[in-house]
């Protein structure tokens, strides 16, 4: 048999088990990565509407959201899921919202891939924090180099203008659009 012919064959028999351990290990880890996913999400809905003790998902027109409830069945907030394009991949939030969408009262990163050190900071509580009552209206804006001054105001992360810009649109654009469909 011809030598080139060999290592034609032995090259496929290798991508051909590399593939299928590749797949057996994509179809074993698959439930529990979605299972940790639905977890991550549930821990971030109680966080970002703290005084919640129970969520019921909506969907309204292509938009979901969690309406959150108190024990006497109140809604005491909504939490909304968002997501969209920072500096280097998709950035995921959960942003939590009085009731009449006009405050934030929490916010989550649930999956960021921006620069260690840099972008990556917007998982920090430091910069999680300043959205925590923070007005809606007109729009959440972000300041450089400077302390807020506005209701409206977050200050964005040192180095990291275009990941902090990204997750107030990211916010912006969902809260406006979940207005449209309330």
């Amino acid at each position: 048999m011809n030598i080139r012919l060999k290592m034609v064959l032995i090259l496929t028999l290798f991508a051909c088990i590399s593939g299928g351990v590749l797949s057996l290990v994509y179809i074993i880890s698959s439930p529990l990565i979605e299972a940790n996913m639905l977890e991550e999400q549930n821990r971030a809905i109680f966080l970002v509407v703290p005084e919640a003790k129970s969520y019921e998902e909506k969907l309204t027109e292509g938009i979901n959201y969690f309406e959150c409830t108190d024990t006497e069945g109140r809604v005491v907030g909504i939490a909304l899921p968002a997501e969209g394009i920072g500096y280097q991949g998709v950035i995921k939030l959960m942003v939590g919202l009085t009731p009449d969408l006009r405050q934030v009262m929490g916010l989550v990163v649930l999956e960021q891939i921006e620069t260690p050190g840099l972008g990556g900071r917007i998982s920090e509580e430091e910069f999680q924090n300043q959205f925590k009552g923070i007005n809606t209206e007109p729009a959440i804006e972000w300041v450089k180099n400077q302390a807020p001054e506005k209701d409206t105001d977050i200050q964005a992360v040192t180095g990291a203008t275009i990941s902090s810009r990204s997750v107030v649109l990211i916010i912006n654009k969902r809260i406006q659009d979940l207005r449209t469909v309330m």
